[in-house]
């Protein structure tokens, strides 16, 4: 008995949805961070409007003085939507699990000296607080925002806040045995000490801010870009050979999401400024307003975490910011 086996072509009728093949083309094929992406947020249909707000609806691109032509112009170029996203943050978070459990097993932060303990409560556990008020602007983002291509990546954004604060949590927990009182420590410092009550100030007034694209370049573009070099580069360069380098081992995911997150971020931004002069001219307003403002913040901040170094290190923080706002295609 003879079998032959034979293998057939088959033609799809169709490459994608047809909401898709309106944007694409009814030919091409689409990834799936497009069909994940593109169109997906409801623009007709609504039960009613928000109560809170009857003259706007549920999504409505009146609630941004940015003005855009298509709303999914925006891209992310680190093509995320929940499947890959998910996988992504999984693959780095069993990464991170094994740097915390090497650190437990030997105890790494547990037999620090007393001023590196007290530096770390003061400067570093305090994060938790700002890492919260991080989450809670993305959510308004993606609550309010317009596009899924912008709101699902804001999503994204607020719950890698959520993870980033605990992973300080565990720092904290590692520096007492797990006692607690170096997160209460801390969180006494976010609330009282001098320090921190201008990066608390302008995180506050930030929750209150109703543009939620100026919440977007403030928080995203400008507040972190100016803390985190400052914070998880130059004071964690300072410190982590006082801990045998086990601060920087565990703050090594907050270097990489961060790096990883200003793609996104600045092609955002970008797309935006490129839409036209006006959206580029609000823009440049919104990021030099809210730059002087983080600045003025954080001078404390870099003294408390540098000492005498510190006013030229946020200097030079600073000029490393400007450049990246060139970069993207506004006025620093």
């Amino acid at each position: 008995m003879q079998v032959d086996i034979k293998t057939t072509n088959i033609q799809p009728i169709r490459q994608t949805f047809s909401h898709i093949a309106r944007r694409l083309g009814a030919d091409k094929a689409a990834s799936r961070y497009q069909e994940a992406t593109l169109d997906m947020q409801p623009t007709t249909n609504w039960h009613y409007r928000p109560l809170w707000e009857p003259e706007l609806h549920v999504f409505d691109v009146r609630r941004t003085n940015i003005v855009m032509a298509d709303w999914y112009a925006f891209k992310d170029p680190r093509h995320f939507y929940y499947g890959v996203y998910t996988m992504a943050r999984a693959k780095q978070q069993e990464g991170v699990d094994k740097q915390f459990e090497f650190a437990e097993k030997r105890n790494l932060l547990g037999a620090l000296d007393e001023a590196t303990r007290e530096s770390l409560t003061q400067l570093l556990i305090p994060l938790r607080h700002y890492e919260w008020g991080s989450n809670m602007n993305n959510t308004y983002c993606c609550a309010y925002g317009y596009g899924t291509a912008v709101t699902q990546a804001c999503n994204f954004a607020a719950m890698d806040r959520l993870g980033i604060a605990q992973y300080l949590s565990r720092i904290g927990l590692l520096l007492d045995g797990n006692q607690a009182g170096a997160l209460d420590a801390g969180k006494a410092a976010w609330l009282s000490h001098p320090a921190w009550q201008g990066v608390r100030r302008v995180m506050e007034n930030l929750f209150v801010t109703k543009d939620w694209f100026e919440v977007f370049v403030a928080q995203n573009l400008v507040f972190d870009g100016l803390l985190y070099p400052l914070v998880y580069r130059h004071y964690v360069d300072q410190v982590s050979p006082r801990t045998g380098n086990a601060l920087a081992l565990l703050t090594e995911f907050m270097n990489d999401w961060y790096a990883e997150t200003s793609r996104w971020v600045d092609a955002t931004v970008k797309t935006a400024a490129e839409e036209s002069p006006a959206n580029a001219e609000r823009l440049t307003e919104w990021v030099r307003s809210s730059r002087d403002e983080v600045l003025r913040a954080l001078e404390p901040l870099a003294a408390l975490a540098l000492g005498a170094s510190g006013s030229a290190t946020l200097a030079a923080v600073r000029a490393e910011f400007d450049t990246r706002v060139g970069r993207i295609g506004l006025k620093p």
